[in-house]
């Protein structure tokens, strides 16, 4: 039996091409729809606004269809309050719960519309005293009362940049033929704009950075302030430190490119030079440890993160190996973002990716085109790709920035 419901959304619908993945969505799910109401925005601050009456083959499909629609924006124009139901056991939410998505989010309550809290995807939305805020799964406690089913949900989608001529590589996608040099000038221009803004510039680095040259490109960047936080794995901590110390990174010599002898073991030595100096900070305050990004980072005060992984050799006595711990110290981090630069690391790129609001920027630097598109294939869609080597892009950025 076929369903009808009214929809409407409200945003550029027109600039960001939601309207007409609204239209496709409705149709690939073997629905109808029919306008009832299209506004033009007129101006760069005024909105569209569309209303939609969408049929549906059957409850089933029209429920799979709203599901789909709330994410972009659309939400049921005879929406209520948002139902509450109660968590009856930690880490279990009911059938029903409500999944966030990364963009923007309000919930009516007490027909007031609220803003959801610490917006991040695939969270539940937990409402107490007129307030509603994201959370975990395995965070959620019994008592918890959290929204169900679609009802007063609205979802808002990062609209295309308006000043997309001053920054049109950030809507442009991934592509190898963009020139670095102007990728480097617009980043840098939201490094800048992201610090006027008292936001903050947090950059997420694999040990790549190390092996193409790039860590006094980023050492200098954090130096003059232009980075607050470090997020990275077990790897790039370690092959630092073997640079800073040894002069090689994975027992290659950084100067030549020939294989040390006896390199093989300069990232263990590293290791336990850190053991025996007590911790990265201790060996940067007793003077093992002179150079490098997280010698930087422990002079600036700028906080980092290591995250360790099944893999990691030591791991390094900073590094956190209780993975829901990382999780909860990127997450910290990441709290008051303007801007991120993912550089040469796919895993903590798509992590990072996923625990952030659509509205934060993210530049995402790698040779390899496909790390790019995965970063914004899983969901992460205001990500953009700058294909290039990440040690000649940090060069170019922090002489940029100097």
């Amino acid at each position: 039996m076929q369903q009808q419901e009214v929809v409407e959304a409200e945003g550029h619908l027109i600039d960001s091409h939601i309207m007409e993945t609204i239209f496709d969505k409705v149709v690939e799910y073997n629905g109808r729809f029919e306008v009832e109401q299209f506004r033009i925005g007129r101006t760069n601050s005024e909105p569209s606004y569309l209303r939609l009456k969408v049929e549906a083959p059957g409850e089933d499909a029209m429920r799979h269809l709203l599901q789909e629609l709330l994410g972009l924006g659309c939400s049921p124009v005879d929406s209520g309050d948002a139902a509450l139901r109660p968590v009856e056991r930690d880490c279990c939410a009911p059938e029903d719960f409500y999944s966030t998505t990364n963009h923007r989010t309000y919930v009516r309550l007490g027909q007031k519309w609220i803003e959801v809290e610490n917006q991040r995807m695939d969270a539940m939305v937990v409402a107490a005293g007129g307030r509603a805020w994201c959370r975990r799964l395995r965070d959620l406690k019994q008592g918890d009362r959290i929204v169900v089913g679609l009802r007063g949900i609205r979802v808002v989608p990062e609209s295309k940049e308006r000043d997309r001529l001053a920054f049109a590589f950030m809507s442009n996608g991934i592509s190898s033929e963009r020139q670095v040099e102007t990728a480097v000038r617009q980043t840098a221009a939201l490094v800048r704009q992201a610090i006027e803004q008292k936001l903050k510039v947090v950059v997420v680095a694999g040990p790549v950075v190390v092996h193409t040259g790039g860590v006094q490109g980023l050492a200098a960047l954090i130096r003059g302030g232009w980075v607050q936080a470090v997020l990275a794995g077990n790897a790039l901590g370690v092959h630092d430190i073997e640079a800073a110390l040894f002069g090689t990174s994975l027992g290659v010599r950084l100067a030549d490119g020939r294989q040390e002898e006896h390199g093989h073991r300069n990232h263990m030595r590293a290791i336990n030079a850190i053991y025996h100096a007590g911790g990265v900070k201790q060996a940067v305050e007793s003077g093992r440890l002179t150079s490098g990004i997280l010698y930087e980072c422990v002079k600036a005060g700028t906080p980092f993160v290591l995250a360790g992984s099944l893999r990691d050799d030591g791991p390094l006595p900073d590094t956190i190996t209780d993975m829901n711990a990382a999780q909860d110290a990127y997450a910290e981090q990441l709290r008051g973002a303007g801007l991120v630069l993912c550089l040469g690391s796919m895993l903590h790129s798509i992590a990072t990716g996923n625990m952030l609001p659509s509205w934060v920027k993210i530049a995402c630097v790698d040779i390899n085109p496909a790390v790019a598109t995965k970063v914004s294939d899983r969901g992460t869609g205001q990500a953009v790709g700058v294909v290039a080597d990440v040690g000649l892009f940090l060069d170019l950025l922090s002489k940029a920035l100097a």
